[in-house]
């Protein structure tokens, strides 16, 4: 699999049968070029203009936009509901997880969640490879709770997102913390790639956290 960072939290997964593009955005909003993305399927996790245009990209997709089980051109999706603030929904709405299963691989995107994950969810998910979770907070869990949300799930790779760069919007985005902060609370060894690429009899049962430059 080859996993690419298109920014914000959007990645392009690249598997055997399948490519996934997750929460694709409005690059006016974000302040990224979004151009020349295609894919097969395409994930939605909350209904807000920087993770919800599908619009944008090319290939007549199959598009998922909520909890359920899904499964695209052999790839299985599990999406679980959670919420974008820690009220439940009262601040910002829903938001919804989803694991895919392809290649043999695990990965879970916790699109904007803002709370820590209950016991339940945590079990229902499972045994993970890699997980992308947003660190930037404000808008979504800050860099502490993300650590906390890391160990109660225990992948093996740690894919921040969602934090602050100099190539955002920073009239919406300058209230995010950027991902040292993180990367240090986090404290295992990480690495910085153009792109990830990866099979499952590489992933090390040590964790270690990737941060993927935009392409």
């Amino acid at each position: 699999m080859e996993i690419s960072y298109l920014g914000h939290a959007s990645f392009r997964l690249k598997g055997k049968s399948c490519v996934v593009v997750t929460d694709p955005f409005d690059p006016d909003q974000v302040g990224i070029k979004y151009l020349g993305v295609s894919a097969d399927l395409v994930t939605i996790s909350h209904d807000h203009s920087d993770h919800n245009r599908a619009d944008l990209v090319d290939g007549s997709p199959y598009i998922i936009k909520g909890p359920g089980e899904y499964e695209v051109k052999g790839v299985t999706v599990l999406g679980y509901p959670t919420f974008h603030d820690d009220e439940k929904g009262e601040e910002r709405g829903k938001n919804t997880v989803y694991v895919y299963e392809m290649d043999e691989l695990r990965l879970v995107h916790l699109g904007d969640l803002g709370h820590k994950l209950d016991d339940k969810l945590v079990e229902e998910i499972g045994d993970i490879d890699i997980l992308f979770i947003p660190v930037g907070g404000f808008y979504t869990i800050d860099p502490r709770v993300a650590v906390e949300v890391v160990q109660s799930v225990e992948p093996h790779v740690v894919i921040p997102m969602h934090y602050n760069t100099p190539v955002l919007n920073q009239e919406v985005f300058g209230k995010l913390s950027g991902v040292d902060e993180f990367v240090k609370l986090l404290a295992v060894p990480a690495e910085r790639l153009q792109k990830y690429s990866v099979k499952k009899p590489e992933i090390a049962e040590e964790q270690k956290a990737v941060i993927l430059e935009v392409r």
